[in-house]
């Protein structure tokens, strides 16, 4: 995923396991990202998400999500926000089971047929809330999933299989690798704007990247010298014939 402007909706499933509704919850979003909406979403892992996971953090800042709880503790949804951004929906399973009177899905391994009710009912509304998002209400669901990009040069993916990666970018910073999510994106994006490399412009760039990454006050000297090195190499790497 290499362009801050292509707009997917991550979806961050509950995670327990001692419910049924958790266990609906992981359906309903496996669901929509395999079959109703494969295009438009992906998916966020909730315990890497909350272990500090920089990739996942930093899509959530970058893209709109919404989160399916299986109770109204609402982990999903409350750790999202803490973390980096409020979703922009919250689908909670045992509300809306009740609330259609679905009956009480059970069985964690093999869900009865009220929670096999709530997966089917409980995915349609979650893809019309991705639909709803995105401006896309009205229009065909995907059966194709979307490939996923391949980054270049020094770039790599950090992600679990859950494929929901913002692109990382390792820099030598007083003497030490740091890791910058997002900041190829950043460089592209000023590159197709016509940016230089004048100071202005490097102040600008280095304000972009904060906004994705936690950089120390008193290293901020160092880090934005490592990341205006960065732009104008990558600079003189497009501008090869």
């Amino acid at each position: 995923m290499s362009e801050l402007s292509e707009r997917k909706v991550g979806i961050v499933a509950c995670s327990g396991e001692e419910l049924a509704e958790g266990t609906v919850a992981r359906l309903v979003a496996l669901k929509v990202l395999n079959e109703l909406r494969p295009s438009d979403t992906v998916t966020i892992c909730l315990p890497l998400f909350l272990a500090g996971g920089a990739g996942d953090r930093a899509f959530a800042r970058l893209h709109p999500t919404i989160t399916v709880d299986g109770c109204d503790l609402r982990c999903a949804a409350r750790g999202t926000e803490q973390y980096s951004s409020k979703p922009v929906a919250s689908l909670v399973v045992n509300e809306i089971a009740a609330e259609c009177a679905l009956g009480r899905p059970e069985g964690r391994r093999r869900l009865n047929a009220a929670g096999q009710q709530a997966v089917a009912l409980i995915a349609e509304r979650l893809a019309a809330l991705v639909d709803k998002t995105l401006g896309h209400e009205g229009r065909p669901a995907s059966g194709t999933p979307a490939a996923d990009a391949t980054p270049a040069g020094g770039t790599t993916e950090t992600a679990c299989s859950c494929g929901s990666g913002i692109p990382v970018t390792k820099l030598d910073i007083d003497g030490q690798t740091v890791e910058l999510v997002a900041l190829r994106p950043v460089m592209e994006k000023f590159r197709k704007a016509g940016r230089g490399q004048d100071e202005q412009a490097a102040r600008d760039l280095f304000e972009a990247v904060k906004i994705y990454n936690d950089v120390p006050l008193q290293a901020e000297p160092s880090y934005r010298e490592a990341v205006r090195r960065e732009y104008e190499a990558y600079c003189r790497q497009e501008d090869r014939p």
